[in-house]
């Protein structure tokens, strides 16, 4: 079980480090994925450096807690994905629901999910080893 669950979070890692340096590449392509339009240079500067630290720093922490089999890197995307979730929330509760909001939401859960799991099959003793 241990096994699968390590092999589910290096695959959280690599999907959201793919994501990254996709709006790295193509910030304008990735943009229109995510429903955000750029606007000017700076715009595409903004998707480019912002989108691309989140999703790289969150699949890197994730690729190196499963690869290590530690728990304590895995917060860093638990805490990344969860205020995303939030945010998303908080948006259903300001500006309602269409019919694209729910999608992005169980990724995000399912991630969080996999990743808690994460935490509690390479949990030890010395949390931080």
């Amino acid at each position: 079980m241990k096994q699968a669950i390590r092999v589910a979070v290096i695959l959280v890692g690599l999907f959201n480090l793919v994501l990254g340096i996709g709006f790295l590449i193509m910030p304008a392509d990735m943009g229109a994925k995510f429903f955000v339009a750029p606007n000017g240079i700076q715009g595409l500067s903004t998707i480019r450096a912002d989108f691309t630290a989140l999703f790289v720093a969150g699949g890197l922490f994730a690729l190196y807690g499963g690869w290590k089999q530690r728990a304590a890197p895995l917060m860093v995307p638990i805490i990344l994905f969860a205020i995303g979730l939030i945010g998303r929330c908080v948006t259903i509760i300001i500006d309602g629901i269409v019919p694209t909001t729910f999608t992005p939401m169980i990724v995000e859960a399912v991630m969080i999910t996999v990743l808690i799991l994460g935490t509690r099959a390479f949990a030890t003793r010395q949390w931080a080893r």
